[in-house]
C-alpha cells in the first residue's frame, strides 16, 4: 500500500477539503485527487463523498481512518529505529528500588548528555520480545532462568553480583548478629511475599533453597515493601531477604537490621540484554560505563545458580 497516499487521505480527512489538504500537504489540488483515487481504486472502495463543503469521509472511509493513522504511526517508528541517537535510549530497569535502576542513574549522572527514557516490565519474555521488536534498547535480568534460553540476536553481559542480606526486626533472634552464614538460616522463616512464579528471581530463589535448604515463604498477599517492612518489624520469627542496592526507608521505630550474608555470600547476577544489531551510540556507552564501573562476578566466597550466564 502506498504510504503517501494513506497519508493523503489522512489529511483530507481531517482537514475535510482537498483543497486545505494540497496546502498543507505541498502537492496541487489535482495530485491530492489522484492519490485518493488511486488508493480508493486499491481498496475497491469510495473513501469521500464531495460537499459544496468539502469533502465527507463515507462509512467506508470511517472505518478505514483509523487504520490509516496507525500504519503512518507505524511507519515513523520504523524510521525513528534507524534514526540511531536521535531518541532517547530507552531501557528497562524492572523496577525503580532496585540495583538496575541504582546503575542507570550512576550513568545518568555520568552522561547527563544522553536522553534517557527509563521504564519498568515485570516479565521478561515481555522484555526480550520488546528487544527484538525495538520498543526498548536494553533491559537488566537475571539471565537465563532454567529452560529459557535467549534468542540467537539477544546479546546479554554480566554487569553486577549484588549480595544478599538478611533483613530482621530488632526483636529477631538473629537481629544482634554481625553477619550470619547461610547455615545459620536453616530452620528460620523467612517470608517473601513478592516471590512470582515463573520469573527469574523465582528461579533463583527454588534454587537457594535446595542448595542450602532453607524456609523460605511466598504466602499471602504481596502489598508491596511497605507493608513488607512493617510486617518484619512487628513480627519476631520473621525475616527477609533484601539485595544490598535495594534503597529502602522506613520508621526509625520499624528499627530494621540489615545483616549480611555469608559462607557462602548468596549473590543475585544483573545481567544486560540488548539486540545485537541494535546501532544506538548511546547504548555502546551504556555498556562502555558498565564496563568500566563493574565490580566483576563469581567471585571468591559467592554463590549463584548454575544456569546463569557466566557472561
Amino acid at each position: 500500500m502506498d504510504l503517501e497516499a494513506v497519508r493523503t487521505f489522512v489529511a483530507v480527512a481531517e482537514t475535510g477539503q482537498f483543497r486545505r489538504a494540497s496546502v498543507d500537504l505541498a502537492l496541487t489540488q489535482q495530485a491530492v485527487s489522484k492519490r485518493v483515487a488511486v488508493l480508493e481504486r486499491e481498496l475497491g472502495v469510495r473513501l469521500f463523498v464531495r460537499t459544496p463543503h468539502g469533502a465527507e469521509l463515507t462509512i467506508d472511509g470511517q472505518a478505514f481512518l483509523p487504520h490509516a493513522r496507525e500504519l503512518l504511526r507505524a511507519a515513523e517508528r520504523a524510521v525513528a529505529s534507524v534514526r540511531a541517537g536521535r531518541r532517547p535510549l530507552r531501557v528497562d530497569v524492572l523496577n525503580s528500588r532496585g540495583a538496575a535502576s541504582g546503575l542507570m542513574r550512576g550513568f545518568h549522572r555520568a552522561h547527563p548528555e544522553v536522553e534517557l527514557d527509563v521504564l519498568m516490565m515485570f516479565d521478561i519474555e515481555a522484555a526480550v520480545a520488546a528487544i527484538r521488536s525495538g520498543a526498548i534498547d536494553a533491559s537488566f535480568r537475571a539471565v537465563v532462568a532454567p529452560g529459557r534460553p535467549l534468542p540467537e540476536d539477544i546479546v546479554s553481559v554480566r554487569v553486577l553480583d549484588e549480595p544478599l542480606q538478611l533483613l530482621t526486626g530488632p526483636r529477631h533472634a538473629l537481629a544482634r548478629a554481625r553477619s550470619v552464614s547461610v547455615a545459620e538460616l536453616a530452620g528460620h522463616r523467612i517470608w517473601m511475599p513478592g516471590i512470582v512464579p515463573g520469573t527469574e528471581w523465582a528461579a533463583y530463589y527454588d534454587d537457594l533453597v535446595a542448595e542450602f535448604g532453607l524456609g523460605i515463604e511466598a504466602t499471602g498477599p504481596n502489598f508491596g515493601s511497605d507493608a513488607l517492612l512493617d510486617t518484619i518489624a512487628d513480627t519476631p520469627a520473621l525475616a527477609t531477604f533484601m539485595s544490598e542496592q535495594t534503597r529502602l526507608v522506613w520508621p526509625a521505630g520499624h528499627g530494621l537490621r540489615r545483616i549480611p550474608v555469608t559462607g557462602p555470600t548468596p549473590v543475585y547476577p544483573h545481567s544486560l540484554l540488548w539486540h545485537r544489531d541494535n546501532p544506538h551510540p548511546a547504548l555502546v556507552a551504556l555498556r562502555a560505563h558498565l564496563a568500566a564501573t563493574g565490580t566483576g562476578h563469581d567471585a571468591a566466597g559467592t554463590w549463584r545458580p548454575g544456569w546463569v550466564l557466566p557472561r
